[in-house]
């Protein structure tokens, strides 16, 4: 991944492309923050129920690429949609092994560091401003985050191993956002996503095959429970964020993700009658906040993230 030239600065999308692909953007995190309600009915031990979210999303995947390309060749493979799919398994991997390694407020709250890697990489490696009000936005998100779990939250030293792993989770979370902000630049988001997948999903297998014994759910529930994290968390959030990088910058994107943890929150309430604390209320009135506060200026400018519609360029990173 390497920064844009000067002559791939752009103007900002218009409004109402930026509007289309904020709410994308919600939508997504809705969508992802939805996955631990299929995860507590899938069946299967959470490395299986992970390959399971993005194998069985390559159907629909292959059919979104087919069409958005209007019968057009494919353009080949670079290293940065490669990256994302590495990336992504990286993320899904760290996050389950700490999630047994040390508490789930601690590995929610440090997974929640995406976006300080995101911040520190946009400017490092794919050439995007950082602005002052991002850096305010994300430390309004942060404590927002705190809050949410800040009360469960314990430093022992016996859980150190599973904290670190909670740290690189958030590393290979934020290199994910880059690496599909970078091949939003020449590709369409269902190639993106569908090659990208088809990464995750090998390197998941090897994973579920090594970690686990439980490879097939027991009922009719944990299948539906496992399509429904394929179709709804995976297809649906990633593919909405795949498309709205298309249009906003990594590290505005990456804020907006802290909604998975406010519906994440919201849905164990509805589900699960998880009771909520005038806390966890202000944690998330605070990633509200910090989201408004870092919203991208219309005016401002930002490096070429949409390829033309036709034909597209031949990918080369």
């Amino acid at each position: 991944m390497s920064p844009p030239s000067e002559n791939t600065m752009i103007r900002m999308p218009e409004a109402g492309t930026m509007a289309t692909a904020f709410a994308a953007l919600l939508l997504g995190a809705l969508a992802m923050g939805a996955s631990p309600i299929f995860v507590r009915y899938a069946e299967v031990g959470p490395f299986t129920s992970a390959f399971y979210r993005v194998f069985l999303s390559l159907p629909l995947l292959a059919l979104w690429a087919h069409l958005e390309a209007g019968g057009r060749a494919p353009a080949r493979w670079d290293r940065a949609t490669l990256l994302a799919g590495l990336f992504f398994a990286g993320d899904l991997i760290f996050w389950h092994l700490a999630v047994v390694n040390t508490t789930m407020a601690n590995a929610t709250f440090l997974a929640t560091m995406a976006p300080v890697w995101v911040l520190l990489g946009s400017g490092l490696f794919i050439g995007e401003k950082v602005t002052k009000p991002m850096v305010a936005g994300l430390g309004l998100c942060l404590l927002g985050a705190a809050a949410l779990v800040g009360s469960s939250i314990r430093v022992e030293p016996e859980r150190l191993t599973g904290d670190m792993f909670g740290i690189i989770t958030s590393v290979f979370f934020g290199c994910y956002f880059l690496a599909v902000r970078v091949a939003r630049r020449r590709s369409r988001p269902g190639l993106i996503l569908y090659r990208s997948t088809l990464v995750t999903a090998s390197a998941l297998f090897i994973a579920a095959l090594i970690m686990e014994d439980t490879f097939l759910p027991g009922t009719w529930a944990g299948v539906s429970a496992l399509v429904a994290l394929a179709v709804i968390s995976h297809t649906g959030g990633q593919g909405l964020l795949a498309f709205a990088l298309g249009h906003l910058s990594a590290a505005f994107s990456s804020l907006v993700i802290f909604l998975e943890a406010v519906a994440a929150g919201f849905f164990g309430w509805l589900i699960f009658a998880e009771a909520l604390t005038p806390l966890q209320f202000a944690g998330g009135g605070a990633i509200l906040a910090g989201i408004w506060v870092a919203r991208p200026r219309h005016g401002a400018t930002a490096p070429a993230a949409s390829p033309a519609p036709a034909p597209l360029p031949t990918d080369a990173d």
